[in-house]
């Protein structure tokens, strides 16, 4: 279980100690030539009885030099939102019949709501195998197939109740998701009327099938079997879920093939569409596409970030042309089974930190990180969190991985208007900006580059207005491989309430220009109140 926020020793210090003892002087940058060039700031004047920020100095072996990193935030809005349950997990369907999952599991009540009011989608390729759903207490059909670590499971209402309790505890929503590889509208229809009786405005969307596309390869239809196909079993299946369940949404189609997004965003339903799709950038596991392969240069790899971006706009586009919100319901670094260096690791906590935001200000609603209840010894490591205990022995504890914590510094940004802003510099770094309800900004730099090679990024951060307070959280990591390590302000806990946060390094109350190191392998969440 992920423990309380509470700021750990030595992630503040009281003037008059010194921060970042021995490191150059941030130099300026000049701002784009679309951007007035920032005042000079005054020099940092530390106040007494003042805690500030005292982040974790570069190794002794980075000693590669970063280019100097500007950010201009505008007070122009972007267009795109950070809204409520933005950042989600996806799991399997049979998970909807863990015992596991609901309020009384305190550690997965405390683990979930670190990542804000996620939403809960249960899919994944459970649904279509090894899942029944009854409401009348029927038997297990004999054409399911699971094995160990993936039972066949059946539903029930019960379980959906039981369920409900956990959302209830998290303040979360979910999305279902019925077999369509079965075909069977009527029964489909009988899971989404009682989920809505169940759930209420806490069910946001029933999903038909997982992955149609892939069905003629996993034996589920025939080799002929296509998007006209998809197509009409779609209709029956939504008209049914309608006389249900009216009014909910269905999303879809769920797929990672453009073609099918293009198909969904243009069919006719009776209910709302909201277009999903599914994205694990590196998945050639065979190595066959060395671009595609889950290794550690591809996945900190300079060329991940505008791909992930353009990605993200091509499945937007047709939903944006039928005025249809966009969902990335099942994603993660790579869909290649077991360990691989994009697991695990410090670097998976950067990827899945920064690849959130990066979807998220392109317009991209809801992401769901594909995660596993399974025991952390010998389940999927992929997961952002998973059990403890022995292989398939859980003992009632949840354990986080890496990408968690990355995950929970995206939640920790709240909800607001992504801000235009303009970049340079900094290397593998990336910055956003956030903009709540009550004036404040948030800005969020990923440093991506590597802790153990490269020297800390000199910052110039120019702000919309002229701050009065100005505090920080920051996730780090010994370097990219290592395990086990990823802590938010020296401590594996979620960030403290931004009023008991300490102030950035080097803040000047009152000037819209701050600069301040930043070491690599960070993600820094900056807060301003004006």
């Amino acid at each position: 279980m992920v423990a309380a926020g509470a700021l750990a020793a030595g992630a503040a210090i009281t003037v008059p100690l010194a921060l970042n003892a021995g490191q150059p002087e941030p130099r300026s940058t000049p701002t784009s030539s679309a951007s007035a060039a920032p005042a000079p700031s005054p020099k940092p004047v530390k106040k007494a009885g003042v805690a500030y920020y005292k982040q974790a100095g570069p190794q002794a072996t980075a000693t590669t030099a970063v280019p100097p990193m500007t950010v201009n935030v505008s007070a122009a809005e972007l267009g795109t939102s950070l809204d409520p349950g933005a950042v989600g997990l996806s799991l399997e369907a049979t998970d909807l019949a863990d015992p596991a999952m609901s309020s009384a599991n305190a550690d997965l009540v405390a683990t979930l709501k670190g990542l804000g009011k996620p939403l809960l989608r249960f899919g994944g390729n459970a649904v279509d195998r090894r899942f029944f759903w009854t409401s009348t207490g029927e038997a297990m059909p004999g054409d399911r197939r699971g094995d160990k670590a993936h039972p066949v499971r059946t539903a029930t209402p019960k379980d959906l109740e039981r369920v409900k309790t956990l959302l209830d505890a998290i303040d979360g929503t979910i999305n279902i998701t019925v077999d369509l590889g079965h075909y069977d509208p009527a029964r489909a229809a009988d899971m989404s009327k009682h989920a809505a009786r169940i759930f209420g405005k806490r069910l946001v969307g029933i999903t038909i099938g997982n992955e149609p596309n892939g069905y003629p390869d996993n034996g589920l239809r025939p080799g002929s079997w296509g998007i006209p196909d998809y197509l009409n079993e779609l209709k029956s299946y939504a008209e049914a879920i309608n006389s249900a369940a009216p009014g909910v949404p269905i999303i879809g189609p769920g797929t990672y093939s453009e073609a099918w997004w293009k198909a969904f965003a243009k069919t006719e339903l009776p209910q709302q569409r909201i277009v999903s799709f599914h994205y694990y950038p590196l998945s050639s596991c065979s190595g066959s596409e060395p671009g595609d392969e889950p290794t550690l240069a591809n996945l900190m790899s300079d060329y991940m970030h505008p791909r992930v971006r353009d990605y993200d706009r091509r499945a937007m586009a047709p939903a944006a042309a039928a005025g249809l919100q966009t969902w990335l319901t099942e994603t993660g670094p790579s869909a290649c089974p077991g360990s691989n260096p994009t697991t695990k690791n410090h670097a998976s906590a950067l990827w899945y930190s920064e690849f959130a935001l990066n979807g998220l200000q392109q317009g991209i609603k809801r992401l769901g990180f594909h995660s596993s209840l399974i025991t952390c010894v010998g389940g999927p490591p992929l997961s952002p969190i998973c059990s403890g205990g022995k292989y398939l022995q859980p003992d009632g504890a949840i354990r986080e991985n890496p990408s968690y914590f990355g995950l929970a510094m995206v939640s920790d940004l709240g909800t607001g208007k992504f801000l235009k802003l303009e970049q340079s510099g900094g290397g593998l770094s990336y910055a956003y900006a956030v903009k709540h309800r009550d004036g404040s900004t948030n800005v969020y730099i990923a440093n991506k580059n590597d802790p153990q090679k490269d020297a800390q990024a000199s910052v110039t951060l120019s702000l919309p207005g002229k701050p009065k307070t100005g505090t920080m959280t920051q996730m780090a990591g010994p370097g990219y491989t290592a395990e086990g390590s990823t802590t938010i302000d020296g401590r594996k806990a979620l960030p403290v309430a931004n009023n008991k946060r300490p102030m950035v390094m080097n803040f000047v109350e009152g000037s819209s220009v701050q600069k301040f190191p930043l070491t690599s392998g960070t993600v820094t969440v900056l807060h301003f109140t004006y």
